[in-house]
């Protein structure tokens, strides 16, 4: 789960963190009245879930309370277009007013679980505020990783080599302490799994501040952080992803044209790289579960037909934990209840499979059943063409 920018600076302002002080706003009305505590210099940050607002127009400088209106009032309720938005962009209901802040230096720092050792990593790096997968790509080492185990606090060593390049002084090197192990104590305490902020500045004064934030969080960890899930934001979400987890399915949308549903991770993956082996685009992720109910089934259905972009869908189903009947009663009432009118390959496998295909074949629907993957994927793509 993500949160807004100004929610991130709240968690660290919370973890001993420095940040500008800074209102969210949701209407010109409430201006006056916030922004009474800041300085007259601000910055206005449209705040959705995505990276490059500055470019899109997104970000204004205000020299004083004209231009404040004004910049708010272009921006609240623009479509911002991004790389990470998609060519639909997404709308903007909230402003950030922040206080400027003078720029010396410039530094990047995250941290995450880095997933190839189980460790947790702090990247660091010289090049802030630029994109870290860009630096990554043409200034390899200009990016620092400091990698450990699990521990109460961060030792002085792995401290000293997070903040190596950035050659501060002993007062500085303070205030970097107190933001490392805030972020360390955010990403342990509030399960999170991204914490970056980018950049982390050095200000004219010589003072460290984060002066842009993101943080993410671990979906399967948010039933133990209700103060976090009260931050979500739907409006940022795509809607059929939201429905999808109202009923514990993980989904997630591709640009294909080939409806997948699936129970179990790996054989999802499999199942989208073999109709992208057989020359065709997967046109989501789905998995149901093991133990997916006829009523999951059936809303599992209903939200890979709601894409329009959907010309056939592909079942592949391996019953261990879900039997094949339960699975094949719920796309029949599916399928009926909706009115299917694309093709439907279904595969099954596994506990009851034959009653399963009993039930499939007396439905009195066109279904084309497939004896194996690779049949299942050559046979949508070919009633799709």
């Amino acid at each position: 789960m993500n949160i807004h920018e100004h929610q991130a600076k709240e968690i660290l302002k919370e973890f001993g963190a420095s940040v500008p002080e800074g209102v969210v706003i949701y209407d010109i009305k409430e201006i006056e009245e916030k922004i009474k505590k800041l300085s007259s210099n601000l910055i206005i940050k449209a705040q959705i879930h995505a990276g490059g607002r500055g470019k899109a127009g997104g970000i204004k400088l205000a020299k004083n309370h004209e231009e404040l209106i004004k910049g708010a009032k272009e921006i609240l309720g623009k479509i911002l277009i991004t790389k990470q938005t998609g060519p639909k962009g997404k709308k903007v209901k909230r402003l950030y007013i922040e206080e400027v802040s003078e720029i010396k230096n410039e530094f990047y720092l995250s941290c995450l679980i880095d997933r190839s050792t189980s460790k947790i990593a702090f990247i660091s790096s010289t090049e802030g505020g630029m994109d870290i997968e860009k630096v990554a790509e043409t200034n390899p080492e200009k990016i620092k990783k400091t990698k450990f185990n699990l521990q109460d606090k961060i030792s002085e060593n792995d401290f000293e080599s997070i903040i190596k390049d950035f050659k501060l002084n002993n007062n500085q090197k303070i205030e970097a302490k107190k933001i490392i192990n805030g972020i360390y104590n955010i990403l342990v305490k509030k399960d999170a799994s991204l914490i970056e902020v980018n950049p982390l500045i050095i200000t004219k004064a010589g003072s460290l501040c984060c002066l842009d934030a993101k943080i993410s969080f671990d979906d399967n960890a948010i039933f133990r952080h209700p103060e976090i899930l009260k931050l979500r934001d739907l409006n940022e979400e795509d809607p059929i992803e939201t429905e999808a987890s109202k009923h514990n399915l993980s989904y997630i949308k591709l640009d294909g044209s080939i409806g997948c549903m699936v129970n179990g991770a790996g054989l999802a993956m499999a199942t989208m790289d073999i109709i992208k082996l057989y020359g065709s685009e997967p046109a989501n992720f789905l998995d149901v579960g093991g133990g997916a109910s006829k009523e999951k089934v059936s809303a599992a259905f209903k939200i890979i037909l709601s894409d329009k972009n959907v010309k056939g869908i592909l079942i592949n189903i391996f019953g261990g934990i879900m039997r094949c009947d339960i699975l094949a009663q719920g796309v029949v009432e599916a399928a009926k209840e909706t009115n299917l009118s694309i093709p439907l390959v279904v595969r099954l496998a596994g506990t009851n499979v034959e009653k399963g295909k009993e039930i499939l074949k007396n439905s009195n629907l066109k279904i084309i059943s497939a004896n194996n993957l690779s049949d299942a994927a050559k046979k949508i793509i070919e009633v799709t063409k």
